[in-house]
Order: structure tokens, then sequence, then C-alpha cells
């Protein structure tokens, strides 16, 4: 029984491997949850084709940016090809933003995140997936910057952080995959007993975290809808039926 190290020379084909595949169904599960209930019209995905994050939300309008083609791209996928630090989106102009290891893999996270501020809407969201360096998995140790595209993977304690700095209210955070990044598929299932005991007693320790995010804007007010303020009519016929009770 052997550990899968998460040193690679690529991000993708170590996704291809038995822990590779647990940690991208976790996130997508994760995902699934997170955009069900975003609504609006425009939403982007950025990076790692391998994971369908907004399969579950009704957005009508949503891209997958990319900064090459990908393998599995096929016509009608709506690829983007943009780099993470530099969005063809005019200010204020999508309602969901997807960064599934967006950050870790950008040469300029600090970038890429104000880049992703400023083309969301107000009250707008963004999920951002990463590796957790304080896992059982040992990221700190296994990551380095260099190698091939794999990049620095931040915390979520300092992503909470460069969110508000931002403006950004963290809505809601999760870590799974608890188990070891095992390279037999056996041995990895016979570990799934981690992921329920993992939540109670070490929850800290998940290897993947999921955070949500909402862009509060400071000044702007909610307007209700005009069907929910009494009409002048109303507010009249209250006034002179309470004076006729004096």
């Amino acid at each position: 029984m052997t550990q899968e190290p998460l040193k690679t020379d690529s991000l993708h084909d170590w996704l291809r491997t038995p822990a590779g595949q647990y940690a991208l169904t976790w996130e997508q599960a994760q995902c699934d949850q997170a955009v069900a209930d975003v609504f609006g019209f425009h939403a982007l995905q950025l990076g790692l084709p391998e994971l369908n994050a907004l399969q579950n939300n009704r957005i009508p309008y949503r891209w997958l940016g990319c900064d090459t083609v990908p393998e599995s791209y096929t016509q009608g996928d709506g690829l983007l090809l943009t780099e993470s630090h530099a969005l063809p989106f005019a200010d204020g102009s999508l309602d969901l933003v997807v960064l599934p290891h967006t950050l870790e893999l950008s040469p300029d996270p600090h970038a890429t995140l104000r880049e992703v501020e400023r083309v969301l809407v107000p009250e707008g969201r963004v999920v951002v997936l990463g590796f957790n360096p304080t896992s059982l998995w040992g990221v700190p140790q296994s990551w380095r910057k260099g190698a091939g595209d794999v990049g620095q993977p931040i915390g979520h304690w300092r992503l909470r952080d460069w969110l508000q700095l931002l403006s950004f209210e963290v809505a809601s955070n999760s870590l799974g995959c608890y188990r070891p990044a095992l390279r037999s598929e056996r041995w990895l299932q016979r570990m799934a007993w981690m992921d329920k005991a993992g939540p109670r007693w070490w929850p800290i320790f998940g290897a993947v975290y999921c955070m949500v995010a909402i862009k509060r804007v400071r000044g702007m007010r909610l307007l209700e809808p005009a069907w929910t303020r009494p009409s002048a009519r109303q507010a009249r016929a209250i006034t002179t039926a309470s004076k006729g009770m004096e």
C-alpha cells in the first residue's frame, strides 16, 4: 500500500490516477451543489476541463475558459481561449465564476482573483476549488514551483483573507477527501471509512476544499419588487380607517 505523490509533470495526468479520480468525484459533487441555485445570464468555468462544474446550473450562457484547446474539446462546448488574469469580459458582466485549481496554476493568483472580482456583478458568486496544504496528502512536500504546470497550493485560510480584502463575503467552505492518495484503487476503496470519520475527528485535514464567496458592494441597496410595497390607495385607506377609530 503506497501513497500516490501529488508531484507530477501535469495535474491533468494526475487526475487520471485513482486518487485523482477520487478527488475529481468529490469536487464534482461540491460544484453541483454550489451552483444549483445561482441564477443570472452569464457563467464561466476557468480551467480544468476534466470537471464539468456548471452542469447543474441553469444560467443560459456558459463558457469554459482555457489557455489552450483541451484534448477533450468538441465543437459547441462553449470554449473560450483566455488568460486567467485578463478575461475578455466587461466590468460586472458575469453572475458566476468557478475556479477549479485555477489560482494554484496561475502565475499570478492575486491578479486572477482581482480579475474575477472585476467581471462579477454585485452579489455575483465565485466558487474556488483547491488543495489543502495541511492535509494528509502532504501537498507542501509534493508541490513545487516549476514542477510542470503545478503551482503553489493556497490554503483556505489564506484564500479567505484574500477574498475579504476584495470585499467578498465567504458563504461556505467545505473540506473533503480524507483518504490517503493511494495508487491502488482497491486500497483506496478500503479506506472509504475515513471520509465519514474525517469531518468528525480531523475536519481541517481534508485534502481538497470548496469555498463559495459572494461579491458585496458597499453602499448598494437592494430594491424590493413593486408588488411588495403598498400602493398609495392602500396607504390612504389605512390612514382614513385609523382616524375613524379614534
